[in-house]
Parts: structure tokens; sequence; C-alpha cells
């Protein structure tokens, strides 16, 4: 007889999901045992549960569907929470399966006995399940699938008791769709074509899915023919850019910087985004960015159909016909001398090659990444969405497997890349089409400048300390070599794009360490405050000049 396991397992790749990152225990054995039995499903194997995570996270970016997790009790999904909230604020959608206790030996208390629902609702509010018997376990897996799959898309997490997973009688379960999204409605679009039609400055803040080509162009239409600003989130779960197709500028991370962007806005648009906020809370601050003057219209929330809700939006005020502007094609030339980070992200435009993915959780580092790719071959970005460091490695490994015949490129910095290293023993094990970049400036980079921005006194050697990656300073070539991955450590920008040109010429997964100088550090980070502070009293285009210098 078939037991839950196995209906599980066809249950799942029934209804399209194929790829599971998994990082099991006992209570999830027949689970394992099942796989056997199924050869469309495939196995990853991740050393630590938010490598686990952040694989589905990154598979489902790329391939538009979930994966599945495979996680050992309410230990295991604790372990791998961080990369399962990025997941969640970036509406990836993911299926977390959890391992648990047999249902008759809840009672006991064991050691690992814990409350696994309440920890899954920090991730996956939307829908958490523990199934009952083995009898319904496949309709709560299609069930916690649809949920998945819902426009925009979400974390949802299934728990499976041991003896629900072994029990016989288990019977599969077919696919459930789920519910088609609906375009802005005819009053909706209508108001925001008559406010656009007023002539006041307006833009247009995207994200979600909108941020795919068909949107973009769309709204690139609408930018062209009425003069609309073009937007994007400050970290965008997947972004498509390159010569061919529309620029947008991304709003920054800097609260300072981001109300210089938006000074002058007196109308924003909202598609498949919110109004921007700081991402933390300053002293004399404010926390909601969008100017007091300015009125705010949502155009599509994230659960609408992004594209026709754009469409009927340029009907409504005659664009549709107009021509986008798009990004010509732009390299911005072969970097020479001491490595700096400006210099790695300049090699990155330069030499990358064409439909790569872009994984950027560089931070600090990472701040010319941008401008130094709007112009390059066609690719996909994709950042920190949730703010939860250590995400990127993972998300590598998951857009490897999502997408096998395009080049993978990951600019990680040295303190984040520490939270999930071991994702390079992934990499090396399903020999998956990945270079890692590490930015090794030997610091938290970002913490040194929000020290100075939080207003804290004046720090000393004890709260330097807790900042400062030196002593002893990583080396993450070695690292990487000990896991299977060719690594080689870099000094200078030649160093760096011969690296680069190798990684590219050679099969399988490489690591570039690009020891370099912080990018805000010394006199910079010292006037850094200072200047911030002084935008507001500045005359607005020198304001966004400084904008531009500091994250274009």
């Amino acid at each position: 007889m078939t037991n839950g396991a196995q209906a599980l397992m066809k249950t799942l790749v029934d209804a399209g999901v194929e790829v599971c990152f998994s990082n099991p225990g006992t209570s999830e054995m027949h689970f394992v045992a099942a796989l056997d039995d199924e050869p469309k499903m495939r196995a990853v194997l991740a050393l630590f549960e938010g490598v686990a995570t952040g694989a589905a996270d990154g598979y489902a970016r790329m391939a538009d569907k979930p994966a599945a997790t495979l996680l050992h009790l309410g230990c295991g999904l604790g372990n791998g929470l961080a990369n399962l909230h990025n997941a969640r604020k970036g509406k990836v959608p993911v299926l977390n399966i959890v391992g648990d206790h047999a249902t008759y030996h809840v009672k006991y208390d064991a050691q690992l006995q814990s409350d696994i629902e309440t920890v899954a609702r920090n991730v996956s509010p939307g829908f958490v399940r523990t199934a009952k018997s083995t009898e319904t376990l496949s309709q709560d897996a299609a069930e916690a699938i649809a949920a998945a799959r819902t426009a925009p898309g979400q974390v949802a997490t299934l728990i499976l008791p041991a003896d629900v997973s072994w029990g016989e009688g288990g019977v599969p379960s077919a696919p459930l769709a789920p519910p088609t999204p609906e375009p802005a409605d005819d009053a909706t679009v209508e108001a925001i074509a008559k406010a656009i039609r007023s002539g006041k400055k307006t833009a247009l803040l995207m994200g979600g899915h909108s941020l795919r080509e068909p949107s973009m162009l769309a709204a690139a239409k609408l930018a062209v023919h009425s003069g609309v600003t073009l937007l994007a989130e400050t970290f965008p779960t997947r972004m498509e850019r390159g010569a061919g197709l529309p620029y947008i500028e991304r709003i920054a991370y800097l609260a300072e910087l981001a109300t210089v962007q938006l000074t002058d806005i007196e109308q924003l648009i909202l598609v498949d985004s919110k109004a921007p906020v700081s991402f933390f809370a300053y002293p004399g601050k404010k926390s909601y960015l969008v100017p007091d003057t300015c009125q705010v219209h949502t155009l599509a929330a994230p659960d609408q159909d992004i594209l026709a809700s754009l469409n009927k939006l340029n009907d409504a005020v005659g664009a549709s016909q107009a021509q986008p502007k798009l990004q010509p094609e732009k390299r911005p030339g072969r970097p020479r001398g001491k490595l700096t980070a400006e210099k790695v992200c300049k090699a990155v435009g330069e030499l990358m090659p064409e439909n790569a993915i872009i994984v950027d959780e560089g931070i600090t580092s990472s701040l010319m990444l941008s401008v130094m790719t709007a112009g390059a071959p066609r690719h996909d970005m994709i950042t920190l969405t949730g703010g939860a460091i250590g995400q990127g490695l993972p998300n590598a490994v998951g857009a490897a497997v999502a997408c096998p015949d395009r080049p993978v490129i990951a600019l990680i910095g040295d303190g984040t890349a520490m939270y999930t290293i071991q994702a390079l023993w992934t990499m090396a094990r399903e020999q998956l089409n990945v270079t890692s970049i590490i930015f090794n400036n030997a610091s938290y980079s970002v913490l040194n400048i929000e020290l100075e921005r939080v207003g804290a006194e004046e720090a000393g050697e004890k709260a330097k300390s807790q900042l400062d990656l030196r002593g002893p300073v990583i080396n993450f070539a070695e690292m990487a070599n000990g896991m299977g991955v060719h690594g080689v450590r870099v000094h200078t920008a030649e160093e760096m794009a011969k690296a680069l040109e190798y990684a590219q010429r050679m099969p399988g997964p490489h690591l570039i360490e690009a020891v370099i100088p912080e990018s805000l550090s010394g006199v910079k980070r010292r006037i850094l405050p200072w200047m911030l502070r002084s935008l507001p009293s500045l005359p607005l285009s020198v304001s966004k000049a400084l904008k531009r210098k500091l994250a274009p």
C-alpha cells in the first residue's frame, strides 16, 4: 500500500513542485525514502536550514513556481526563519514541509518537542496547517501548494507528523488551481488617468511582478507619453534589467537620499508596491518618506493583474501606441589598478555574459553595481528584499537550480557570506553554474555608517570591535576550496577581470574573493552624516546631484 509520504510526493510533482531543498532529521525519514519512488522530484541537500530556505526562495524567484523545503521539527524551521522572512517580504511562493513527532508522541514532551505552528506563523501567516491523518495529508498538501501559488505568492507551511507520513492508505490529490488575479477596476483607472492628465509631477513606484519586461514596457509608454517618472522599490524581488529595457531608478536605501528622489513628486502611483518608508527609525527623522504634499494612488495591489492594470491605464490616457525609451547597450570599460568595490562592479558590468542572473547582497560594496550594469546585456537581478542578511549565497543556489542554462553571479559582503557559507558545499555537490564574488573589506561596513546615523555617542574601542571583522581576516578562497568550490583571492582590478573570465570559461562553481578597502571609510564616513543632514537646505538640483554621486 502507498504510505502518506509516497502519496504526498506524488501530489507535489503533479502540482508542479519538482525540487525539494532539504535538511532532514529522524522525523522526516519516510519522506526521504519516498524520494526514491518519484523520479520527477529533484532533492538538493543543504548543510544548514537557512541554505535550504534561501535556495527555495531563489528558485521560486526565477522559476515562478514553488519549490519545497524539508525541515526537521521546530528547531530546523527556526534555523531557516531569516530567509523565509525574506521570501515573505518578497511575496515569493515557497512550500515548507516541516516534520514533527508522531501524534501519539507529542504528549511526552520529548527534547525536540516545540510549538511549530507558532514559529511558522511568523513567516507564513496565510497558511499553516498540521496534517492530522494519512488519509487527508495529500489534500492538505494540495491546498498548501495552491495557497503558495495564489497571487502574489506566499510562504505556506505544512507540518508533517511522523506517523502521518509512515501510515498506510495515502491517496494522492489532484492539483488545485489558484484564483485568477483581476485587473484594477474602471473607476480606479479613470481616477488615476485624471490625476495624470492634471499635469502635476507624477511618479510610478513599481515593485514585485511589475519589474518584469512586459509591465516595464507598459510603464515606459506611460513615461514617454505623459512625463511620468518611473521608480522601483529599494530591494526588488526580481528585476529584469539591461540593454533594450527601460531604465527605472530604484529608491535609495538611505532615507535622506530617498527623500531627495521624492521631494518634488506631487502624485505617487503605486504598482505592486507600497509607499516607501525608512528601513529604520532615526532620531528626529521621518519614517514615512512620501512628502506631505504628495497624493498617493494605488493602481494595482500585489494580488491584482499588474500588466492588465497598466495596459488599461495606458488606454485611458492614450499612451498605448507610445514608443518606450530603452536603455542603450553600454559597457563601463575594463577596470585597472588597485582593487576597490567600484572596480569589482565595473568588472562585472564589463564582462558579464548574456542572460545572466545577478544576486546582489553586496551591501555597501555594491552601491555602484546598478549603474555599472545598466547597459550590460539583458539580465535578472535578485536583491535582499526582506533585509535579513544571509540570503545571497542560498538564493544563488536556487536560481542556478531553476535556470541551469543561465550563469549566476552572486555579489556578497563578507559579513553576510558567513551567515550561510555552507551554500558553497551545495554548489559544489550539485555542480552549479555560480560565480560567487565576496567583497572582503573585513568590516560590517554598513553598521559603521548606521552607528553615525542613529546618533549614537562617540564609539570607543569596545563598540568598534563589534563591527570589525579583522583579527582574524577571513580567507574565503581557502574556505571555498575546502568545500569543493574553485576559489581565488584577488587584490587588483586586473586579477579580478582575469578571475571572472576564467570562471566564465570553466564549468562548475567558482568563488572570487575581492580584497578591498571599505567603500565608505575614514573621512568619507565622517562627512556622510553631515552631508545627509544638509540635503534639505540645499537647492534641489544640488541635492539630486549628490544623490547620484552617492547612490546612482
